[in-house]
């Protein structure tokens, strides 16, 4: 058995590689989930299994019911919702691996003492903690049951850094260092690790989530290597450091999208209310357009490139707007997608969402693959993106100076479809709504766009 076991966590080792590495394309990302969902499977059936904890009746039951669980939140939960659910995914597996830590710790009666797994324990109980309270703080967030806004109060920061000097004293402590109770200190390494997840997490912008949840599914990772080495799981160790290394990695490619530091994303309470030099954003004129006319604008060039952002999540658009681009393209037109990095609330939002509606993957390109082609480019259509098309990004003094973005000023013609006139996360105005070559086509996403089929069958 233990020879059958150890060949089990080989392989589900060997698919969580081969899964990993498929995920970095739309066109295999399926795949890889489900060579990813195999490995956990047989590393799951292979634990259970040896250490008697369960039989095969058993689970089968367990596969039935959370698989019944997760296909049905995979079918209702909206692709807005998205990041929410992965912000409860990073929650639950950092509360995982904090539950085995702790279980283990337990088990010895506070005694696991100045040791390798002593540490291991402390460790996997600290990043565990701060994942699951931090992920359902990003959460709520997310769903707009807290406030999307920094919540932030004077000396924050210093709070914070002696909330977690006062963590590593009480882990510390729990290995039985001094004549303090060991128990007593891990029962208050525990609540003091949850006290800090939410308090790292409440003062950043709720547009700042993305990174956000990348962090903390790279905690989750690491939480889950701690796990394993607490219970000497080879398999574990190998999962989680995969996940921890490949959320870290994405974090700091969110990072460079944004132009920012890790630090000022953590520290630095970005984003707010709308200012302008001249006033209310409301008060200045702008070129408004119908569709009859964005339809014109559209369906006699050569060349059209779509930004999407999150308002074309929010209005649940993606298929009404793979309409548009099949309908432009039997007209002649080269209909091409540039998807920033940041675009959505989560790491490769965009592209998900317009995996959703079949959106050939052929036709998707990111911002240094796009960026070059805008001065050619005939018309744009810039459906509820916002920060990622600013010019004031290449602004020295901007709130987003040095932010790499989507170059769509330099089109022939830019189309921006929004709701109104309203800033970004960045909380500033965006010069491109008020040029002369910009048209803004005002309304829900959904219903103008469908609105712009109907125009575009109409046309000669």
């Amino acid at each position: 058995m233990h020879v059958f076991v150890e060949l089990c966590y080989l392989v589900a080792s060997i698919l969580f590689v081969v899964g990993l590495k498929r995920l970095q394309s739309p066109a295999t990302a399926r795949g890889g989930n489900a060579l990813a969902a195999l490995a956990m499977f047989i590393a799951i059936a292979a634990t259970l299994l040896d250490t008697q904890i369960l039989s095969w009746t058993g689970i089968l039951i367990g596969v039935v019911l959370g698989g019944g669980i997760g296909a049905f939140a995979a079918r209702t939960v909206q692709m807005t919702d998205m990041p929410q659910m992965v912000g409860i995914f990073n929650g639950f597996g950092g509360g995982a691996s904090a539950v085995v830590a702790i279980a283990e710790f337990l088990g010895t009666g506070g005694s696991a003492g100045v040791s390798t797994a002593g540490g291991t324990i402390v460790l996997g109980t600290l990043i565990g903690g701060v994942t699951f309270s931090g992920s359902f703080i990003a959460f709520g967030k997310l769903q707009g049951l807290l406030s999307g806004n920094p919540l932030t109060f004077p000396g924050q920061n210093l709070v914070n850094g002696l909330l977690f000097l006062a963590v590593l004293v009480s882990g510390v402590l729990a290995l039985g260092v001094t004549t303090v109770d060991p128990l007593t200190a891990f029962y208050a390494l525990i609540a003091l690790s949850l006290v800090l997840g939410i308090s790292v997490v409440v003062p950043i912008g709720g547009a700042d989530m993305p990174v956000v949840v990348s962090l903390l599914n790279s905690y989750s990772g690491l939480a889950a290597s701690a796990a394993g080495f607490v219970i000497g799981n080879m398999v574990l160790i190998i999962s989680g450091a995969l996940v921890g290394a490949s959320g870290l990695i994405l974090t700091v490619l969110m990072c460079k999208g944004m132009n920012r530091s890790l630090a000022n994303v953590a520290f630095g309470a970005f984003g707010g209310t709308a200012t302008t030099a001249s006033g209310s954003i409301e008060e200045r004129p702008v070129k408004r357009a119908d569709a009859e006319m964005v339809a014109a604008e559209l369906g006699y060039v050569n060349s059209v490139v779509v930004v999407p952002g999150y308002g074309l999540a929010v209005a649940q658009a993606q298929h009404e707007l793979r309409k548009v681009g099949d309908l432009l393209e039997e007209r002649g037109v080269d209909v091409k997608y540039g998807i920033h990095p940041v675009a959505g609330r989560m790491p490769g939002h965009m592209n998900v969402l317009l995996a959703e509606a079949d959106v050939p993957y052929d036709r998707l390109f990111d911002l240094d693959e796009i960026n070059d082609d805008f001065g050619n480019t005939d018309a744009v259509l810039i459906v509820g993106a916002n920060d990622v098309v600013n010019p004031a990004a290449r602004e020295e003094g901007s709130a987003i100076a040095g932010m790499p973005i989507l170059d769509v000023d330099r089109a022939r013609r830019t189309i921006v479809m929004k709701r109104s006139l309203s800033p970004g996360f960045a909380g500033i105005d965006n010069e491109l709504f008020y040029m002369d070559k910009n048209l803004m086509f005002f309304g829900d996403a959904k219903e103008s766009m469908a609105e712009l089929v109907r125009e575009l069958r109409e046309l000669a």
